[in-house]
């Protein structure tokens, strides 16, 4: 840095309240806080990156921090251009386009999908979609139908819920759902299809004991008791059923309206620019 390339002036003496108070109504001045070569560094570029509420002596040490990097990306890309040849250039100059225009077409095709895709998708067309494809769709984990609860041991009526939790009648489970807020996990719609993982991040048992569908489970340790009934079970490998797949099926079927859109929408282009003799073959 005393070499000439870099000259940097660091206000440290400052107090860090006072210099990045954004609350002011005074109009504040583009202090310079850094320069390489031409490039200066003003205080206006960074005051938007120190936290509110930030100490004074974290506020300079993330100064320092900023300055450097700041200066060193500045050092590295001026090195880079003193040393780059007329054919790192020419390939650089053409990366740079391929990349914008990459951009300039993706963004005038997403404008365009956007606008002209239709997102409404039919229950026959998942079923549809569903019955051709099923064989792709194998499970690459275990799922389960399950209810499980866990509640503290401070809970009085105890025997209660499980009781409810035991029961197949409707209005035992509606009554046990009243009475969620005092539990502190729980699923009780059995009805739908979860990753087994779920269920045993949220209870002690073990894979194996929930694999087998089995009816009631019941367990109690420091942090409370916890019930859980398995009503079905799918393996891996198994064909996963609709219901569990069809958001993934949904997005499918968008996938390909978008691609038919895609190439819909570039003959379009096409048609019209022949028509017009903006496009000739020759």
């Amino acid at each position: 840095m005393r070499q000439g390339y870099i000259w940097l002036l660091v206000c440290v003496l400052f107090s860090a309240c006072d210099y990045f108070d954004l609350q002011k109504k005074e109009p504040v001045k583009k202090d310079v806080i850094a320069s390489v070569y031409n490039e200066e560094l003003v205080k206006e570029d960074i005051q938007n990156l120190f936290p509110k509420n930030i100490s004074k002596e974290d506020s300079l040490v993330l100064l320092r921090s900023i300055i450097t990097s700041w200066a060193t990306q500045k050092l590295l890309l001026k090195k880079a251009e003193e040393n780059s040849t007329l054919e790192n250039n020419q390939e650089i100059n053409k990366l740079v386009s391929d990349y914008r225009k990459s951009l300039l077409i993706n963004n005038y095709k997403e404008r365009l999908i956007k606008q002209q895709l239709d997102t409404v998708i039919s229950e026959e067309e998942v079923d549809t979609y569903y019955n051709t494809n099923s064989l792709n769709f194998r499970l690459n984990e275990e799922l389960v139908k399950a209810k499980y609860v866990h509640f503290g041991n401070d809970v009085v009526d105890k025997d209660d819920i499980i009781q409810l939790f035991k029961s197949k009648e409707q209005e035992d489970l509606e009554e046990l759902e009243q009475q969620q807020l005092s539990f502190k996990s729980y699923q009780l719609n059995d009805s739908i299809w979860l990753p087994l993982e779920n269920v045993l991040l949220k209870t002690p048992f073990s894979k194996e004991k929930l694999l087998k569908k089995t009816k009631y489970l019941q367990k109690e340790d420091s942090l409370g008791l916890y019930l859980v009934a398995v009503k079905d079970v799918l393996l891996r490998n198994q064909i996963a059923p609709k219901s569990y797949i069809t958001p993934t099926i949904k997005q499918m079927i968008l996938h390909k309206r978008k691609l038919e859109l895609i190439r819909e929408i570039e003959k379009i282009i096409l048609k019209d620019a022949t028509q017009n003799k903006n496009f000739k073959v020759y």
